[in-house]
């Protein structure tokens, strides 16, 4: 359910809330002392949000529990947030637990972080490649698309028997999920557990940041309203202090394709152009979700650049080496080659946790049950939305109407994820077909059978890894 707040003051509060060197809400103490767990502690998401908990004023400390079924990383996790704790000059206060077994751990949780990611550097090269024989180009390939679909039917069904084992064993936990695709994680949990949980993702704050760059306007000073879905997330207001409209100044830039907003993002400016607003993601990614500029290599020359602006294939081919040097920064940290930092970040997720346990009311904009939070989307689809945490913890506030325009780009998205959600649910080919046939990239390159074609031909070369599928 959505409530209806004051959104002008919801969003200000958010903007004065999200900046990464400042402290949320007023001074006080935790009441409670907490077990926070991570699932996938072998990410690299585990050092920033436990030291975001671990530094949170006035905590009374608890336990942090680290999961992954990857003994080599966790231990390394393990012994990284033990020196985190001595940075922080926190370690009296929290005990650090490690196991490879989430049953061990689940137990007496209040809040579950999720960061697991499932076979993705056994398969990350058939996603992106096999599609690629059909025409099909991907810059990253985790969230829609080909590569999200097969990230989706691998990742999943793990999800859901996490949930699963949450039900049984720590039913009140509040489940924050940061594993991509963000949509299809969070609408599969809305359908099957009875777990509260809201997916979090750092394009909103990323985003708003760097649009007051291109502005000149100090940050604490814009004002904004963002709502879609996760990484198609539209400011459909973005205004100075004054209240004026900051627009025409991105749109002149947008206007001249010369320009170092224009280059950056050639895919968000051009879709600003023409619908109206910006939206939250990276130009390369934002690019497959789309129709309109990885169907003819002309477009890619045009709309498309190096990097995170559209490189093909960028995301598999450099995907391994990230994870291999990730690990090894890590392992500097721990022999103390690289500074631990013991500064908070803008990742939602302590905060969430600090103004719940001190009802200290922020917002910060999460994916949830739509229910009425966007009109005009499909009602048990899974959207974007500010939020208000206190207390109560997450009550997403009731945005309204998107724009016309905006809400059919977001709906092409949700259609798909539907299915998506639908065929990891009932373990099927047909559906995974049906919803890869519903993709607007892969539908404005390929005909239906070439598209049943080619998920038939990944769910082949992954069949080791999809084991249920009928």
């Amino acid at each position: 359910m959505c409530y209806l707040f004051d959104m002008a003051s919801a969003t200000k509060g958010h903007i004065e809330h999200t900046k990464s060197d400042e402290r949320i809400g007023l001074p006080g103490s935790m009441p409670r002392k907490l077990n926070v767990t991570m699932i996938g502690a072998g990410s690299g998401f585990t050092n920033s949000i436990l030291r975001d908990v671990i530094m949170i004023p006035g905590s009374q400390g608890g336990e942090l529990r680290l999961i992954d079924i990857d003994g080599e990383r966790l231990e390394l996790s393990r012994k990284l947030i033990e020196k985190v704790l001595d940075a922080a000059g926190e370690a009296d206060k929290w005990r650090v637990k490690a196991s490879t077994d989430r049953r061990e751990l689940l137990p007496g949780t209040d809040y579950i972080v999720n960061s697991i990611e499932v076979s993705g550097i056994d398969c990350v090269r058939f996603d992106n490649d096999i599609p690629l024989e059909y025409g099909v180009s991907q810059n990253i390939g985790d969230t829609i698309g080909p590569g999200g679909l097969f990230k989706g039917l691998r990742t999943i069904p793990v999800w859901l028997d996490i949930l699963k084992d949450a039900e049984k064993l720590c039913p009140k936990a509040l489940v924050l999920n940061y594993t991509n695709p963000m949509n299809m994680m969070c609408l599969a949990a809305a359908r099957t557990s009875s777990m509260e949980v809201v997916g979090l993702c750092h394009s909103v704050q990323g985003t708003s940041h760097m649009l007051a760059g291109y502005t000149g306007v100090p940050y604490e000073q814009v004002q904004w309203k963002c709502a879609g879905i996760n990484h198609l997330a539209w400011f459909t207001e973005f205004n100075g202090p004054d209240g004026q409209s900051l627009y025409p100044t991105l749109m002149e830039q947008a206007q001249n394709r010369e320009s170092d907003f224009a280059k950056a993002e050639p895919v968000r400016s051009d879709m600003m152009l023409h619908f109206g607003a910006f939206i939250t993601e990276s130009s390369g990614h934002l690019s497959e979700y789309l129709p309109y500029y990885r169907k003819r290599k002309d477009l890619l020359d045009k709309y498309t650049d190096t990097g995170y602006r559209g490189e093909e294939s960028f995301y598999a081919n450099n995907w391994p080496t990230w994870r291999k040097n990730q690990d090894e920064y890590r392992m500097k940290l721990y022999r103390g080659e690289e500074q631990i930092k013991t500064e908070r970040s803008w990742e939602y997720g302590a905060w969430i946790i600090e103004a719940a346990e001190k009802n200290q009311p922020i917002v910060i904009h999460g994916n949830v049950a739509n229910e009425g939070c966007i009109e005009n989307l499909p009602q048990d689809g899974c959207v974007e939305v500010a939020c208000l945490i206190n207390a109560n913890r997450v009550q997403p506030i009731r945005f309204g109407r998107l724009p016309r325009q905006m809400a059919a780009i977001c709906a092409s998205n949700m259609h798909m994820f539907d299915m998506a959600v639908e065929a990891i649910i009932h373990r099927s080919k047909e559906f995974a077909a049906q919803a890869l046939m519903l993709d607007p990239l892969t539908a404005a390159v390929c005909a239906p059978a070439e598209i049943k074609e080619m998920t038939y031909k990944l769910f082949d070369a992954e069949a080791e890894f999809l084991p249920e599928y009928r």
